[in-house]
């Protein structure tokens, strides 16, 4: 055997003509030296294998029996691809090793088998590990564990999901002391921060493993001849479909990303009935669909024997598959880190160009074309936020250690504060907790809250058989709405809508999903039983819930550059080239802000007096802005506004003329009280009990169903209302109903972002314009609201028309 452990791999790559990267060679001495971290490298680098070979290697030259490594991964879809790798390599170097798989999607007979014996290497999701903990003698099969990788910990940090997987490395490590942790991640601003909740506060000085490739991305906007061919606002960009098809037919294969699977469904038809030669060359992937349709669809990308996918983020991260050509953009992603994550998706070779074209869906998302751009240019990526006291992971994973072999309070506390989620976690929090689980605290005259018990030498456990069977079932933070089963009336299975959407549907209906047209025959307990359509009867589309993403700071940061560049004339980007029309009427009407201007403008027609609002933050940050000015400007005069609000700015709509000299008064934006006048403003409570009920069944206090069998969501719904008012009530300082308020806070209305935002806003001046009709700015928050009034399409077309008719009247004059 060779002196160098290493050997082997770089005879490996000699033979393959390969050239290890200076990181890959960092990150295997590194490996060998004990050291762990976090290894950052562009998509299509060869990340996995910086990581992969020295373990293998030394897993070699070591004890080869049971469980070595862990290799976890974010999405199911991940998991075969690293699989196909692992084994590639162990083939490769000629390894007596064992690589398996440990998923949702893992047969029961194969977790039988898992269970009396492990594989040398398990691929699993963060989920799957901690139903593992939750077995008999659990730690078993962790008494060779040499290492935890995490793939792709961008994607779970600043998540509940995360939580849990901080949760799962503390407890191995007290399982292993000398386990090794590292965890891969491609794109993320706060690197330093994102291996320290990864190590935790106890782990000292981590190996930050760079990749000093500088990774070439193209962006290519696709434009029309003239700025008419794109609608002012909209969601779909269907009219520049005949601009995307020959650039289909160019290439070898496309992946064409959509920001919702709506969108995905509409795309897909839409290719279809433009060009019928797609079909068979087409297929669609996104996180509803089957996973034996999704299978199928990734393993047709690896033989490179599908031409065209359209899909949503389910296939944004590393699924590796043959070199795709060309990757699609449909309407803005509203982050610089997913766009980069997408656009990795072609060039996916390590010196190869990633080249990804952006189609805007309005005219406005040019400028965030051009914004992307120069995000990119400037390395400007946007950070996740660690998130910390999730209480409900916590009781949950609690609970799953006393499903199993039960713990001692006083050593599962020092444990738990090795994560860095809780590393401020104190004692009388802690007690609320045992307290909670044993008792029930408030709940306590419930038999069923009772869940702990406690044996003679302080062990805390679960003997119930009823309560750890619910508990197996229910561990994991996402918590969806109720899934209806679509399946053929030959019985195959296509996915699952959630039951809000089938529930509007009546037998005879037909709604597209899966790339199908579907006529709808019967709905029985959860299933919902089909044919394909052979009516011309207009179809719907399957619709989700929170379909809509966000903004970023950097997203927002970059749009108010590029609009003052705009202002100044000092942009050369072909997009601004072309919005210059509706840039000028812009100007004519109203204002294009400037980095030191805040914009406001005023319009008074029939439909009452409205004030459109700037700050180009996102949607969540306008809801909380807009609610806190409209309640600010309520105090000095009775005064009622509705909301409505888009990633640019947001309108206050009243019957009444508001008090227009309060607009530049810096009261209006302070934030001195910002907390009590956001809970002033809006129904913090009605907020906090929509947040609750997702700590409700994460914590276990609500039991969502057995599988085939949930709970409705009307019946989840109001059980968790039930119990949030009993807190309420009687339990005011509850670990969790705090939670709900803060989640309410932070993560819905991003108060941190808000206070920044406001802070910028005081500093700028303020520039109130009267407009004597909607300008291409305050357009498209028109329109949202119109859409969100949930008007018939006709009604929404027809008061659009009259909108756009009003601006070609203008621009004719």
């Amino acid at each position: 055997m060779a002196t160098d452990p290493l050997h082997s791999i770089h005879h490996w790559f000699h033979q393959n003509r390969w050239k290890a990267f200076d990181f890959q060679k960092e990150a295997w001495e590194a490996v060998l030296h004990k050291k762990q971290g976090i290894v950052n490298a562009p998509t299509g680098s060869g990340k996995t294998y910086s990581l992969l070979l020295p373990f293998l290697t030394q897993m070699a030259q070591g004890e080869k029996a049971g469980l070595q490594l862990i290799w976890v991964s974010p999405i199911r879809a991940l998991t075969k691809e690293i699989q196909q790798a692992c084994e590639r390599a162990i083939q490769a170097l000629q390894l007596d090793l064992k690589v398996e798989i440990r998923t949702g999607d893992t047969a029961t007979k194969d977790k039988e088998r898992q269970r009396r014996q492990m594989p040398h290497v398990l691929i699993t999701t963060p989920e799957s590990l901690h139903i593992l903990f939750a077995q008999k003698k659990h730690a078993l099969h962790f008494l060779k564990l040499r290492a935890v990788v995490v793939d792709e910990w961008h994607e779970l940090m600043g998540s509940k999901r995360g939580n849990l997987m901080e949760l799962a490395l503390v407890h191995l490590r007290s399982l292993q002391p000398t386990l090794q942790t590292w965890g891969i991640s491609a794109t993320i601003g706060n690197l330093e921060e994102a291996m320290n909740v990864l190590l935790g506060p106890k782990q000292l000085n981590g190996c930050l493993i760079r990749a000093q490739i500088a990774k070439k991305v193209e962006v290519v906007s696709i434009l029309p001849q003239t700025l008419d061919k794109i609608p002012w606002a909209g969601h779909l960009g269907i009219r520049l479909l005949p601009d995307l098809l020959p650039l289909i037919e160019r290439s070898q294969t496309s992946l064409i990303f959509t920001n919702t699977r709506s969108q995905a469904e509409i795309w897909y038809q839409s290719l279809l009935d433009a060009n019928p030669d797609l079909s068979g060359r087409m297929a669609m992937h996104h996180g509803s669909i089957s996973k034996e349709l999704r299978f199928w669809v990734e393993e047709a990308l690896f033989q490179g024997t599908i031409k065209a996918v359209v899909c949503t983020s389910s296939l944004d991260l590393g699924v590796d598959f043959r070199p795709v050509d060309q990757i699609f953009q449909i309407g803005s992603p509203k982050g610089v880190a997913r766009f980069l994550q997408r656009a990795g998706r072609s060039g996916h070779q390590p010196g190869a160009t990633s080249s990804i074209h952006f189609l805007p869906t309005h005219a406005l998302e040019l400028i965030e074309a051009a914004a992307l751009r120069q995000a990119i240019q400037e390395e400007l990526i946007e950070d996740r936020l660690p998130f910390i006291r999730s209480f409900d992971v916590l009781l949950q994973y609690m609970t799953t250690l006393a499903v199993a072999d039960g713990f001692y309070p006083k050593q599962l506390f020092e444990e738990v504060k090795g994560a860095f989620c809780f590393q401020d976690l104190q004692e009388e929090e802690w007690q609320q907790c045992i307290d909670f689980l044993v008792s029930g605290g408030s709940l306590s005259a419930y038999d069923d809250y009772h869940k702990l018990e406690v044996d003679e030498d302080g062990r805390h456990y679960v003997s119930s058989k009823k309560i750890a069977m619910r508990h197996r079932l229910s561990i994991g933070v996402i918590v969806s709405d109720t899934m209806i089963r679509v399946k053929l009336r030959n019985g195959a299975m296509l996915g699952h809508v959630e039951e809000y959407f089938i529930a509007r549907l009546k037998p005879g209906d037909l709604f597209w999903f899966a790339g199908q047209n579907l006529e709808l025959i019967h709905v029985r307990e959860l299933t919902a039983t089909v044919r394909l359509a052979t009516s011309k009867k207009k179809a719907v589309v399957t619709s989700y819930m929170g379909g809509r993403m966000p903004l970023s700071a950097q997203m927002g940061k970059m749009l108010r550059r590029k609009l003052n560049e705009a202002a100044t004339g000092g942009d050369g980007h072909a997009e601004l080239e072309l919005l210059k029309p509706m840039l000028t009427l812009q100007q004519e009407l109203s204002v294009i802000p400037s980095e030191e201007q805040f914009l406001i403008e005023y319009l008074v027609d029939k439909e009452g007096h409205h004030l459109f609002f700037y700050p180009f933050e996102g949607r969540f940050v306008h809801e909380g802005i807009a609610a806190l000015l409209a309640w600010r400007l309520a105090q000095s005069a009775p005064i009622s506004f509705s909301i409505a609000m888009n990633d640019y700015g947001f309108e206050l709509l009243s019957e009444e003329a508001p008090d227009l000299s309060l607009l530049n008064h810096p009261s209006l934006y302070g934030t001195a009280h910002l907390l009590g006048d956001i809970q002033q403003s809006l129904n913090a409570v009605e907020m906090a009990r929509r947040r609750f009920r997702d700590i409700a069944a994460i914590a276990g206090l609500v039991f969502q169903g057995y599988p085939g069998k949930p709970v409705k969501e009307r019946h989840l719904q109001s059980s968790s209302a039930l119990l949030f008012d009993v807190f309420s009530e009687y339990d005011p300082e509850n670990l969790l109903l705090r939670q709900a308020y803060d989640e309410a806070l932070n993560f819905q209305l991003e108060e941190g972002r808000m206070r920044l935002a406001l802070r910028r806003i005081q500093a700028q001046k303020v520039v109130v314009c009267s407009i004597e009709q909607p300008t291409p700015l305050c357009f498209p928050i028109l329109v949202d609201r119109l859409n969100r009034d949930r008007l018939s399409t006709e009604q929404l077309d027809a008061r659009i028309a009259r909108l756009i008719k009003g601006q070609e009247k203008l621009n004719q004059a």
